[in-house]
C-alpha cells in the first residue's frame, strides 16, 4: 500500500507545495438484544481516501472511495483547487512546518483478535446477560449489545511521512429499566457503551462481567424504592464514570482551539476561555491534573500519530490547576501562538482532520475511596451520566445520574434516585478539594463525540479517580 500511495504522490501533476493520502479501511461487526431476543446483527466494511493538498498557503481536500490511481489522482487535482480557491479568502497562510514528515507504526494492544468469539458465541452471551439482568418481576425491559472495529490507516506524504496504524476496538453495553406503577428507574454499566476499549475480545466478557450484571439488575431494583435526591447545597463525590463525562464537557470540549478561535461557533459553540487564557488561568484547585494522554494501552483514543502525522505524546493541559496547553493541532498552534497536542483526527476516510479530543485524563491524587468518604460529614455520592446540558461557550451545566448515595458522618448510607447536580466550570473545577488515588482510577470511553460541519462522530477516552467538591448544588426529581 505504502509504495501504490507513494508512487501516485510522486507523479502528481499539480504545483503544490505539500500532498498527503490517508486511506483507511474499516470492518465493523455489531449484534444487540433486547429482552432476551435478537434486534440485530451486523457487519459493515468500508474504505476510502482523503487527500490533502497545501497551495498558495492553504489547504484543499478531496475524498474517494476508489483507491485506484486515476481516482486518487484526480482527487489530488480536485483539492489542489479547493486550495487555490480557498487563498483569496485566507485567514492564515501555512507553511510545510503544518505537515512535517512522521515515519512510524502504531497497532493495538491485543492477546485476541477480533474473531475470537464467533458471531453465535457472543450472541450467546449478550442472551446470558439479559436472562441475568431480569433479577424480578420488576425488570421491565433489559438490553445488551456489542460492537468490534478493525481500523487500518496508511498515510503517506510528499514530503516523506509513512505511517501505518491499526486499531482494534470493543465497545460493549448493558443495561434494565425497573418499573412499579408510573415510577421507571434506568441502570447500566457505567453508562452506554462506557466499556469501550482498545484491545481484542479478551476484554469482554471479563473476569468480572456476571457480576457487573447482577448488580445493575439489582440497582435498578433497589432505586424504585429510594429516596428522591435532596436539594441543597452539600459536598459531592463523583465516581469515574461520571468524572468521564465531567472531563469531556467542561475539560476538553473548552480546551479545543478550533472552537477558541471561532470556527465551531455555527455548530458546536465556542468556549469561555481566551487565547491569552494560556500559561496564566487558574481553572481550578491546585488539585487539579489533567493530560492529554494518547500512550495509555487500551484507553480507546491511543494513537501513536494524529490524523495528519503529527506525532502523539503525553502532555499536561493543566497542572496544578494551571491552564498550560490546549487542544489543538498543527494548524490551530500556527494560528493562534498557544502550544497544543497532536489532535487532528478525522471519523472516518471521507472526513478532513479536525481538532478533536482523544484521551483526556484526570490525574490520580493520594486518597483512597475510604479516606475520601471518611473525610465527609455529609454530601451525595453519585455515579454514571443519566443526562447532560451545558452552554454553548462550555460555562454553565447541569447533569443527572443514575445513582446515588447520601453520605453521613463518613459513611455511605442511603441510596437515592434521581440525583442531579448544576454548577459553574471555573467555580466547579475550584471547589475539587479530595482526588483519589490509583486505585480508585478508571478508564471509560466514548464513540459517539460529536462536532465538525460536516459531522464527525469520534471515539474518546477518559480516565479519572474518584473525586469531592465543595459546596455543589444538588438536586432530585421530587415534584
Amino acid at each position: 500500500m505504502f509504495k501504490f500511495l507513494s508512487d501516485v504522490v510522486t507523479t502528481a501533476t499539480v504545483s503544490a507545495d505539500w500532498i498527503g493520502i490517508r486511506a483507511v479501511k474499516d470492518t465493523t461487526k455489531a449484534c444487540a438484544i433486547r429482552d432476551a431476543h435478537p434486534e440485530s446483527n451486523t457487519q459493515r466494511f468500508g474504505h476510502g481516501a482523503m487527500v490533502e493538498v497545501l497551495a498558495n498557503g492553504q489547504f484543499g481536500y478531496s475524498a474517494t472511495n476508489n483507491l485506484s490511481e486515476s481516482s486518487l489522482a484526480a482527487a489530488i487535482v480536485s483539492a489542489y483547487g479547493q486550495a487555490i480557491a480557498a487563498s483569496d479568502w485566507a485567514v492564515h497562510s501555512f507553511t510545510v512546518a503544518a505537515r512535517p514528515k512522521a515515519t512510524g507504526n502504531y497497532v493495538s494492544p491485543h492477546r485476541k483478535g477480533l474473531d475470537a468469539l464467533s458471531p453465535a458465541e457472543l450472541n450467546q452471551i449478550l442472551l446470558r446477560i439479559c436472562d441475568q439482568l431480569k433479577v424480578s418481576d420488576s425488570i421491565a425491559q433489559t438490553t445488551a449489545s456489542a460492537r468490534s472495529h478493525d481500523i487500518e490507516t496508511w498515510f503517506v506524504s510528499s514530503n516523506g511521512s509513512e505511517i501505518y496504524q491499526r486499531d482494534y476496538v470493543i465497545e460493549t453495553h448493558f443495561g434494565t429499566i425497573a418499573q412499579d406503577g408510573p415510577t421507571t428507574q434506568l441502570r447500566t454499566d457505567h453508562g452506554y457503551l462506557a466499556h469501550s476499549y482498545q484491545g481484542g475480545w479478551e476484554l469482554f466478557p471479563g473476569l468480572d462481567l456476571w457480576q457487573r450484571v447482577q448488580q445493575v439488575g439489582e440497582q435498578a431494583v433497589e432505586l424504585l424504592h429510594a429516596d428522591n435526591c435532596p436539594d441543597l447545597a452539600t459536598t459531592l463525590v463523583l465516581a469515574p464514570d461520571q468524572m468521564m463525562l465531567q472531563i469531556h464537557e467542561s475539560i476538553g470540549h473548552p480546551l479545543e482551539l478550533d472552537r477558541i478561535l471561532g470556527d465551531e461557533r455555527n455548530y458546536a459553540g465556542g468556549s469561555f476561555i481566551q487565547l491569552e487564557d494560556f500559561g496564566s488561568l487558574d481553572y481550578g484547585s491546585k488539585l487539579m491534573n489533567v493530560t492529554f494522554d494518547p500512550t495509555v494501552a487500551g484507553e480507546l483514543a491511543s494513537y501513536g500519530f494524529d490524523d495528519v502525522g503529527a506525532t502523539a505524546t503525553r502532555e499536561y493541559l493543566i497542572r496544578a490547576g494551571k491552564l498550560e496547553r490546549g487542544l489543538g493541532g498543527l494548524e490551530s498552534q500556527q494560528r493562534s501562538h498557544v502550544p497544543g497536542v497532536a489532535n487532528s483526527r478525522a471519523s472516518s476516510w471521507n472526513r478532513p482532520a479536525i481538532d478533536r479530543m482523544a484521551n483526556i485524563n484526570l490525574e490520580p491524587g493520594d486518597r483512597t475511596f475510604e479516606d475520601i468518604i471518611a473525610n465527609i460529614e455529609h454530601g451525595i455520592y453519585m455515579e454514571t451520566n443519566r443526562s447532560w446540558s451545558i452552554d454553548d461557550q462550555r460555562h454553565k451545566f447541569q447533569f443527572g445520574c443514575e445513582y446515588g448515595k447520601l453520605i453521613e458522618n463518613g459513611q455511605l448510607t442511603r441510596t437515592l434516585k434521581n440525583p442531579n447536580y448544576r454548577s459553574v466550570t471555573p467555580q466547579f473545577w475550584h471547589s475539587l478539594s479530595q482526588v483519589g488515588d490509583r486505585s480508585t482510577w478508571e478508564i471509560y470511553g466514548t464513540p459517539f463525540c460529536g462536532k465538525g460541519e460536516p459531522n464527525q462522530l469520534i471515539r474518546v477516552g477518559h480516565g479519572a479517580p474518584v473525586c469531592a467538591f465543595e459546596a455543589i448544588e444538588v438536586f432530585g426529581g421530587a415534584v
